[in-house]
């Protein structure tokens, strides 16, 4: 079974290009935002626990909990057994939530367990990979969004669900309120499949108003 296809640099160029002759406005954005650096960074495992940190937190705060939380294990993010293990009082004493503690154990013990495999996820289309990991306490649709876009590097991936990704769609189009996501998959429809690489550009609301002033 051939792997889906990943973002590289060459691949994210064709998409700049096609997305620019698809959409005037998004062709705009792409000139003044510049290069878009999504490529497929692997290790799944990781970026969950990851991404689990980053929920619902700014990012300066959010990166102060990520060096807490890698330096109770050297550095680095621990092995799935390992911090399946490891005491909850110690990983509230980094700074993670009640809730986000059970969230990164639960997918340490997906992974240790087997019952999510990094090397299965690579060969899984979209919508599976979404289904195999739904089902783990604290992964949501928007979190298996950003593992297909930053470590899978999946090039037509739309977060319908994304506040910031709504809202460029919003300043993009000039609508006067955010779309729905039924609505932003309409509006989005033209951009496939590079989707992907449509989204981050959406999360440039700074080069999204400067494009449409």
């Amino acid at each position: 079974m051939p792997l889906p296809p990943k973002l590289d640099a060459e691949r994210v160029a064709r998409a700049e290009r096609a997305l620019a002759r698809a959409d005037a406005r998004l062709g705009a954005v792409i000139r003044i935002a510049g290069p878009c650096p999504l490529r497929a960074r692997g290790r799944p495992y990781a970026q969950l626990v990851r991404s689990v940190l980053y929920q619902q937190l700014a990012g300066a705060a959010a990166r102060t909990i990520e060096l807490r939380f890698l330096a109770l294990f050297g550095g680095r993010t621990p092995a799935p057994g390992v911090l399946a293990a490891t005491r909850s009082d110690r990983l509230r004493r980094a700074g993670l939530s009640r809730a986000k503690v059970r969230a990164v154990k639960a997918i340490a013990q997906a992974f240790d367990s087997g019952a999510v495999r990094e090397r299965r996820l690579w060969h899984l289309d979209d919508a599976d990979v979404v289904a195999a990991l739904v089902p783990i306490h604290g992964v949501g649709e928007w979190t298996a969004h950003m593992l297909l876009m930053t470590a899978l590097g999946r090039p037509d991936v739309l977060p319908s669900g994304d506040y910031g990704v709504r809202k460029g769609a919003q300043l993009l189009f000039g609508l006067p309120a955010l779309p729905t996501a039924r609505e932003l998959e309409v509006l989005a429809a033209p951009w496939q499949p590079h989707r992907s690489v449509a989204a981050w550009y959406l999360w440039r609301h700074d080069a999204i108003a400067d494009a449409v002033s």
